[in-house]
């Protein structure tokens, strides 16, 4: 089996503050798939994109990219990598047009070698080429800076947390843009804080204070939940959370909206249903559930 990406016992801690940012991280990324790095604000997903795309330098381990070494063979390897970080990096007082050209004479290269893999990217913003990129939406600069990002025909493209502060009419357009890059062959690895984004990647890790807690298909990760999960609904929600917790069988229970998640350690849903009757909650309605990647990773972090 080929892999476009091996991470070998990286380890990064940072002085000040003193924080491990990553411990003994380990993960493949095979060739041509799409790979998620799932977990929350601080998990220690930038530091490793800034890791793999040479841009900083690891205390221990050891990491390839595209078969290249990203200590050792770092000038080689930024022309093998598109790289689009989690802020919006480009130049604001460029236009749309200049900040393309610009990266693609940066690569060596020119906007019409590559224009195949941006097309359908380009379409959306052509239009617009002209006006200045600190003048466009946050789908817009999203778009671009994803067009910059691909202009060099990259083997691995890098993509941290794309979609934060975008709608979610962009969010849902740019992973149908992504599974069209990767349909061109382009290996691609995203990080993400969106556990719903979770489910469109082929395979996930779930990362949380610098450790890698599973991975695997998100498919898998979901069978592998152990228990069967209750949605707990009704008014109140917060009256109706701190009574669920107070049954004795409970083993977890976690606000979800407006609902809350349950697991037990033994014993009879009934047995919840009827104490929470008796506390107040009439109107209480108890459904099984399907775990989500939320879940999952909740679960994990316990």
């Amino acid at each position: 089996m080929n892999y476009d990406i091996e991470v070998d016992n990286i380890s990064k801690q940072f002085v000040k503050p003193d924080v491990q940012a990553l411990e003994d991280i380990n993960f493949n990324v095979k060739t041509g798939s799409l790979f998620g790095l799932i977990g929350a604000d601080g998990a220690g997903k930038t530091t490793l994109f800034r890791i793999l795309t040479t841009l900083l330098l690891a205390d221990n381990g050891s990491a390839k990219v595209h078969g290249r070494d990203v200590v050792k063979d770092f000038k080689i390897l930024r022309s093998l990598i598109g790289y689009m970080p989690g802020r919006f990096s480009l130049y604001t007082d460029l236009s749309v047009e200049e900040n393309l050209q610009f990266f693609a004479t940066l690569h060596k290269t020119t906007i019409e070698a590559g224009y195949h893999l941006i097309k359908d990217i380009y379409r959306q913003i052509e239009p617009f080429k002209n006006r200045r990129a600190g003048q466009l939406s946050g789908g817009m600069k999203q778009k671009l800076a994803l067009s910059c990002a691909l202009i060099h025909q990259p083997k691995v493209l890098f993509l941290d947390e794309p979609t934060t502060g975008v709608d979610a009419v962009s969010r849902k357009e740019f992973w149908n843009m992504l599974k069209n890059i990767k349909n061109q062959g382009v290996t691609i690895l995203v990080s993400t804080p969106y556990m719903d984004e979770a489910v469109l990647c082929d395979e996930i890790a779930l990362i949380q204070n610098g450790k890698i807690l599973s991975i695997a298909p998100p498919s898998t990760i979901i069978a592998q939940f152990p228990d069967v999960l209750y949605s707990v609904s009704g008014s109140q929600i917060g009256k109706l959370l701190e009574d669920v917790s107070k049954f004795q069988d409970i083993k977890s229970c976690f606000s979800f909206g407006d609902t809350i998640h349950v697991t037990l350690n033994q014993g009879d849903i009934k047995g919840l249903q009827k104490e929470l009757i008796q506390r107040g909650h009439p109107e209480v309605v108890i459904d099984t559930i399907v775990p989500t990647i939320e879940d999952c990773f909740i679960r994990l972090m316990q």
